[in-house]
C-alpha cells in the first residue's frame, strides 16, 4: 500500500498520513532522499518509517537501491542494529518500517555534548565492532558507517541506514564514474576501486567514527570533500585527542590497505585487553575486577600532518574525484510449559573445567535441532534423527534415525525414557536414554494433543477426554474429562509435580484453571481467573500467566495466582506485546515478544522493572537463572541479558548454514544445566557455553 497523502494543496500534499497500515505521527528527520517519520503499529509499538521522496520514487535506479536496502536491513538482525518490521519497496512512495530506537545519533550527541569520555569510547567501539560482525556474517557490507548512522540507545549503539549497503551476491552495480559514500568516512578503496569494496571498508569507517567521537572531527579534516578524499588515500590520520590505549587500534583500522586492518572479531579481542580497568557495561567481552580503579586518561599525539605534500597533490586528486557522489539512499503443542522434567543433576563441572563446544550437523538429520536435558545427557531431535550428547564436552553418545520426528518440540525424558513424537505427531515412541534403542511405541488418536510430565503422558482428545499413559511402559493409567473444562490445554514446569489444565471462556473474559495430579487424575485445586490466560511458569507456590487479548493474542499483563491464599495479582505490561513468550525466575517474569522486545516484570514490586529492545526479529521462549536471561534468535545466535539491569551481556556468532535464505519461525529454547547453557542453531549445530561469561562467547 502506497503512503496516503494529505488532501491539501501545495507542499503539505506531499506529506503522507499513512505508510501501509501505519499512521505517521511526526517527522523524526529529513534528508535528500526521503523523510523518517515516527509511527505506531496497531498494537502500539513505536516505529521509525522511512518514506522516499516522490521524485526519487520515479527513478528505477533508486528503486533498485532501495530494494537492496530493505533486503540488507531484513537480513541483518543483531543486538546492535534495528529490526525491520514491514516494508513496501514497490509502493508508489516506497517505505520501510523499523523498530523505533529512542536516543540521539552519535553526530547529534557530539554536537551537543562534545567529545566522548574514554570509557564511553570503549563501549562505542565494542558495540560498533559487534554490529559490524553481525552485518558481515550475513554477507552484507554497510559502506556508509558514519556518526549520523549510529544511534546511541540505552543498551548500546545501533547501526542504521543500509541505503548503500551491498550484499556480496548483489547484482546491483555502482555506475561508472560514481563513488557513493560520505568522504570523511570512506576507505581508500572506495575512491580507488569502488567495485571491489569489502567488509574492511566498514572497519576503516569505524576507525573514522571513533576519531570523530573522541575529538569532534574526523581523522581527515577539510571543508572540501575533494581534499578529504585525497587525504584518505594518501595522508596519515590525525589522532590528536584519541586516548592513548585506543589510538594504536584506531590506527590499525585506518590502514590504507584493506588486508592490514583488523576484523571485527579481532577488534573485540583487542578491546578485552584495554578495557580491564574500566566499566564497559555489557559490550566488552571481559569481566571487570572488583579492585580495578580508573587511571588517568592519557592522550596520544597523532602522526604529523604533511601539509606541503598534500598541497602538491590536491589539484590532481580534485580532477580524479569530480564524479564523487556524496550521500545515497536515505537512512536508515509441545513439551508442557516448554520445560523439561527435573532429573538428577549431572556431575557438576566447574567453570575452569568446562570449555565451550560445538557439535556440527549430522548425516540423516537436517534443520533446527530441539534439545532438552535429562539423566545427565542432552537429548536433541531434528527431522529424521534423535541424538544424545555428553553436556560436558559435546561428544556424541548415540544417534537414532527416526522417521518424521516432530518439529515443534524437543524429546523429553519422562518415566525414565526419551519420549518422541513421529509420523506427523501420530505415533509415540519411547527410547532408552543410555542407547537410543526403542522400548515401546503406540499410535496417538487423531486430533489429540500430547503433553509430558515426570512419569506420565497426557493425551487430550477432541472430545476433551484426558488419557494418562505411563511413560515407562506405555500402559493407560486413567482416562476422564477435567471437570468444568470441555477442551483443556495442559502445561507443566520443572520442579512442579502437577499439571495445569486451562480453558478460556468463549468470549475470552475468563479462564478456568485446574491443578491436576498426573498420576491419578485428581484435581488438587481449581479456580476461574479473569481474562484469557496462558500459563508460563511456577515459583514459590504460585502459578504465573500471560494475560492475552482474546482477539489479537497480544500479551497485555502478567498474572500471579497463589492457590494457598486464593489471591491473584495482575501487573500490566507497558505496552501490549505480540507473539509473547515468557519464563519465570523467582518473582520476576521475563517476557520476550516479536521484534525483540524484552520486559522484566516484578510481581512483588507490582511494576515492570526494565525493558530492552534486542532487535531480534524472532526469538525463542526465554529461560533465566539468577544472573542472566537467555534466548536464541532465528539466525542461530544465543543471547544473554543481565537479569538485574536489563543490559545486553553477550551473544554467540550466527549459525545460519547453507540454507540461510530459509526462515526459522520458532527458534529453539536454550537449556541451562549446572551453570552452562546449551542451544541449537538452524545450521544443525548444537553447542554449549559457560552461562556465567556471556561476554566471552
Amino acid at each position: 500500500m502506497a503512503p496516503q497523502r494529505n488532501a491539501g494543496a501545495g507542499a503539505e500534499a506531499e506529506l503522507p498520513e499513512y505508510a501501509g497500515h501505519y499512521r505517521l505521527e511526526s517527522c523524526l528527520g529529513s534528508g535528500g532522499m526521503g523523510v523518517v517519520h515516527l509511527a505506531r503499529s496497531t498494537s502500539g509499538m513505536k516505529l521509525a518509517v522511512k518514506v522516499v521522496h516522490a521524485e526519487f520514487a520515479r527513478d528505477p535506479e533508486f528503486r533498485g537501491r532501495f530494494r537492496q536496502e530493505v533486503a540488507a536491513a531484513r537480513t541483518v538482525s543483531g543486538a546492535f542494529t534495528a529490526s525491520v518490521v514491514d516494508a513496501d519497496p514497490e509502493a508508489e512512495r516506497p517505505w520501510m518500517a523499523t523498530l523505533f530506537i529512542p536516543g540521539p545519533t552519535l553526530s547529534d550527541h557530539v554536537k551537543r555534548n562534545g567529545p566522548m569520555a574514554p570509557a564511553q569510547l570503549r563501549r562505542l567501539m565494542a558495540g560498533l565492532a559487534e554490529a559490524m560482525r553481525d552485518i558481515h556474517r550475513v554477507g552484507v557490507v554497510h559502506r556508509d558507517l558514519k556518526p549520523s548512522n549510529v544511534l546511541l540507545a540505552e543498551d548500546g549503539p545501533k547501526v542504521i541506514d543500509f541505503g548503500i549497503s551491498r550484499p556480496k551476491n548483489s547484482e546491483l552495480r555502482t555506475e561508472t564514474g560514481k563513488l557513493i559514500g560520505t568522504p570523511p568516512f570512506m576507505a581508500p578503496e572506495q575512491f580507488r576501486r569502488p567495485r571491489e569494496v569489502g567488509p574492511a571498508a566498514d572497519v576503516f569507517a569505524l576507525g573514522s567514527v571513533l576519531v570523530h567521537a573522541a575529538t569532534g572531527r574526523g581523522p581527515f579534516d577539510s571543508d572540501s570533500p575533494y581534499v578529504v578524499a585525497y587525504q584518505v588515500v594518501h595522508d596519515e590520520p590525525d589522532l590528536n585527542g584519541v586516548p592513548e590505549d585506543l589510538a594504536p587500534l584506531v590506527l590499525r583500522c585506518l590502514a590504507k590497505e584493506p588486508e592490514d586492518r583488523p576484523t571485527p572479531d579481532e577488534l573485540m579481542r583487542e578491546l578485552r585487553s584495554v578495557s580491564a580497568s574500566y566499566d564497559t557495561q555489557a559490550f566488552i567481552p571481559a569481566q571487570r575486577t572488583a579492585d580495578a580503579a580508573p587511571r588517568p586518561e592519557p592522550h596520544v599525539k597523532g602522526p604529523e600532518r604533511r601539509s606541503g605534500r598534500r598541497l602538491r597533490r590536491r589539484a590532481g586528486l580534485a580532477a580524479a574525484v569530480l564524479g564523487l557522489v556524496v550521500g545515497g539512499a536515505f537512512a536508515s503443542v509441545q513439551l508442557l510449559g516448554g520445560g523439561a522434567t527435573p532429573q538428577k543433576a549431572a556431575p557438576r563441572t566447574t567453570s575452569a573445567e568446562f570449555r565451550a563446544w560445538q557439535a556440527g550437523p549430522r548425516a540423516n538429520g537436517t534443520g533446527l535441532p530441539q534439545c532438552s536435558y535429562g539423566a545427565g545427557k542432552l537429548f536433541c531431535a531434528q527431522p529424521g534423527l534423535v541424538l544424545a550428547f555428553d553436556p560436558a564436552d559435546g561428544s556424541l553418545l548415540w544417534r537414532r534415525p527416526v522417521a518424521d520426528v516432530r518439529r515443534s518440540g524437543p524429546p523429553v525424558l519422562s518415566g525414565g525414557l526419551v519420549q518422541v513424537l513421529t509420523n506427523g505427531d501420530r505415533r509415540l515412541k519411547a527410547l532408552d536414554p543410555a542407547s537410543g534403542e526403542p522400548r515401546w511405541q503406540q499410535d496417538v488418536p487423531t486430533n489429540s494433543a500430547v503433553g509430558y510430565t515426570g512419569a506420565m503422558l497426557l493425551l487430550t482428545g477432541a472430545d476433551g477426554t484426558v488419557t494418562a499413559v505411563d511413560s515407562a511402559s506405555g500402559r493407560t493409567e486413567w482416562s476422564r474429562p477435567i471437570p468444568g473444562q470441555s477442551s483443556p490445554s495442559f502445561a507443566s514446569f520443572a520442579g512442579d509435580p502437577l499439571a495445569y489444565a486451562t480453558s478460556p471462556s468463549v468470549d475470552g473474559s475468563s479462564t478456568a484453571v485446574a491443578a491436576v495430579d498426573p498420576n491419578t487424575g485428581d484435581v488438587r485445586w481449581e479456580t476461574r481467573l479473569e481474562g484469557t490466560l496462558k500459563p508460563v511458569g511456577t515459583s514459590g507456590g504460585s502459578v504465573f500467566f500471560l494475560s492475552l487479548d482474546s482477539t489479537t493474542g497480544e500479551a497485555r499483563a502478567v498474572v500471579r495466582h497463589t492457590p494457598e491464599s486464593g489471591t491473584s495479582r495482575r501487573v500490566a505490561l507497558s505496552v501490549p506485546r505480540m507473539a509473547a513468550e515468557a519464563t519465570v525466575h523467582g518473582d520476576v517474569v521475563y517476557v520476550l515478544a516479536a521484534g525483540g522486545s524484552l520486559d522484566a516484570v516484578g510481581m512483588e514490586e507490582r511494576k515492570p522493572l526494565w525493558h530492552l529492545e534486542t532487535s531480534v526479529s524472532r526469538g525463542s521462549t526465554p529461560i533465566a537463572d539468577s544472573r542472566h536471561v537467555y534466548f536464541t534468535a532465528a539466525d542461530g545466535r544465543l543471547l544473554a541479558v543481565d537479569a538485574r539491569t536489563g543490559r545486553f551481556a553477550g551473544q554467540t556468532p550466527t549459525r545460519l548454514g547453507a540454507n540461510s535464505d530459509l526462515v526459522t519461525t520458532s527458534p529453539a529454547q536454550p537449556v541451562i544445566v549446572d551453570g552452562h547453557v546449551f542451544a541449537a542453531a538452524p545450521d544443525g549445530t548444537v553447542f554449549g557455553v559457560d552461562a556465567a561469561k556471556p561476554s566471552a562467547w
